[in-house]
């Protein structure tokens, strides 16, 4: 059984929570975060030199990085076909990964934190990050035009890593045209009962029912 050390709140954590739970797989989550206060101990620190989460506990075998996280369980056999089969599709798949952390990440990183500030406190520098975000959505907008997933015409680890981060930004209270084809997108996601278990939006649904 796999164990998750994270906090649900994460979407780094909701990344692997959402291929998780698209298995089947069997797995416990623990609460780990700043708001808990145990990334900072030297316990976790030991399995987790970045004191950030998540973590992943495999008997002996600890892995930390979410992307990394997800290529490590879609090596198993049960997690093999949310990969690709070939050297070639592997690619397909993991450029999307790494677009993520390389040309989204910054401009997410800024706009989650920029807005929770009013708008008059946000400044010029908020402005342009938040420019450069919409840019790199506009790629994977493009991408998209056409098809249902980001590679190989099915459910990847390239839209299990994907959907959490972009779900937030196209959330968020930014200037930004329309991107018809992301949002069409990350709709189709955002309604399998395995993303909804990884963002507590089932359990959130349970409550107000």
């Amino acid at each position: 059984m796999y164990k998750l050390l994270g906090r649900q709140t994460s979407g780094n954590v909701q990344k692997v929570l959402f291929m998780l739970e698209e298995m089947g797989a069997p797995y416990e989550r623990e609460d780990y975060g700043r708001q808990f206060e145990n990334t900072q101990t030297a316990e976790y620190k030991a399995l987790n030199p970045t004191a950030k989460v998540p973590t992943l506990i495999d008997g002996e075998t600890v892995v930390w990085e979410s992307n990394t996280i997800l290529r490590y369980i879609a090596a198993s056999p049960e997690g093999q076909p949310l990969h690709g089969a070939s050297p070639a599709e592997k690619t397909e798949v993991e450029r999307w990964m790494d677009f993520l952390l390389s040309a989204v990440n910054p401009g997410y990183l800024a706009a989650f934190k920029g807005t929770k500030l009013p708008r008059e406190e946000r400044g010029a520098a908020f402005d342009a990050q938040v420019k450069d975000l919409v840019a790199q959505l506009k790629i994977m907008d493009g991408h998209l035009a056409g098809r249902d997933f980001f590679a190989l015409g099915r459910l990847s680890i390239a839209d299990i890593a994907c959907a959490p981060i972009v779900k937030r930004c196209l959330d968020f209270d930014i200037d930004r045209p329309a991107l018809p084809e992301l949002e069409r997108w990350i709709a189709s996601v955002a309604v399998r009962p395995a993303f909804k278990a990884a963002t507590g939006a089932a359990a959130a649904a349970t409550k107000v029912a």
